[in-house]
């Protein structure tokens, strides 16, 4: 590994075991909300994503959020997908967020514009993720940009993209993961982990090939916070693989219960992620439920967090 300034990745040289957690920009130019979230996951969490645009709805932008963060003392992540922004621009933001001292980029495809609030926009996915990592790795490592000349000061970032074990077809997975790793990634964040068998055939597929060696995966969690989110995440979202008797166990309480359940279920699926070998950290994915993520962590036994200098 490089050495970029990045928390994680020096919690990850030394052995550790990461946490990260997620900050979704306001609709809005209101830094206040971003600062408010980041207190939230103050001394909890190790780095912070900061979502660009998720599910194609405007937002404040990532790296905007991101430097917002970092003066509040944070390793942001910056996420950048390439729905959006043509290699150009691409390339241009990463500069921008290496010059502000962003340590880390997570590189994505982005979701389909007519998932979000402007259907009719334009998209441009001019290159891909895999693409981007791989831009990414050169204009670090080589001083180059994707055309081939020269940077003036290359940016330094840490790599990270994300992974879906539990997309169809499954037998791919493992070989999609080894294209990241392959065009420079450093770290992965997976999809949202509810049926452990499966990830644990993921993860036995991962390490057959040394991928577990050669990049870090943080396992996704996200609690449920009803029995109607559990049933969403299971039927609307793509990719999700929600095992029916979680939904029995939510249904077995009383409504007013299902969100102490939901995290319940979240700290013993943390429990038995930290089992599996080449699992190297957590990704809590609590989006606009930051106040619930520090007694996740305490509760899953993943506090104290490493004090670095």
């Amino acid at each position: 590994m490089t050495n970029t300034g990045s928390n994680i990745e020096r919690i990850l040289d030394t052995g550790g075991f990461v946490v990260t957690s997620e900050c979704g920009p306001p609709r809005g130019a209101d830094a206040g909300v971003v600062r408010k979230k980041g207190e939230l996951l103050r001394g909890v969490v190790d780095a912070v994503n900061v979502t660009d645009n998720q599910t194609s709805v405007v937002r404040m932008s990532s790296l905007s959020a991101c430097v917002i963060l970092k003066e509040m003392g944070f390793d942001p992540i910056l996420q950048m997908v390439c729905r959006d922004r043509n290699r150009i621009a691409l390339q241009s933001d990463l500069l921008g967020a290496a010059a502000l001292g962003i340590n880390n980029v997570l590189c994505l495809s982005g979701d389909h514009q007519k998932f979000g609030d402007h259907p009719q926009a334009k998209n441009v996915f001019d290159i891909d993720s895999i693409q981007l990592i791989q831009a990414v790795r050169r204009m670090r490592d080589e001083g180059k940009f994707i055309g081939g000349e020269e940077i003036k000061g290359k940016p330094v970032l840490f790599i990270g993209a994300a992974a879906n074990p539990f997309a169809d077809p499954f037998e791919i997975r493992a070989p999609r993961l080894g294209k990241k790793v392959k065009a420079g990634c450093e770290f992965i964040q997976t999809q949202c982990i509810y049926n452990l068998e499966r990830f644990e055939r993921w993860m036995a597929m991962v390490r057959d090939r040394g991928l577990h060696e050669k990049c870090a995966i943080l396992a996704g969690v996200t609690p449920f916070k009803s029995v109607g989110m559990a049933k969403y995440m299971k039927n609307q979202v793509p990719g999700m693989d929600v095992p029916d008797e979680m939904i029995e166990r939510m249904k077995g309480v009383p409504k007013e219960k299902q969100t102490e359940e939901g995290i319940k279920i979240c700290v013993e699926t943390i429990q038995r992620l930290r089992e599996i070998p080449g699992v190297r950290g957590i990704h809590i994915m609590a989006i606009e439920w930051e106040d619930r993520v520090s007694e996740i962590a305490k509760a899953a036994g993943l506090l104290p967090r490493p004090q670095l200098p």
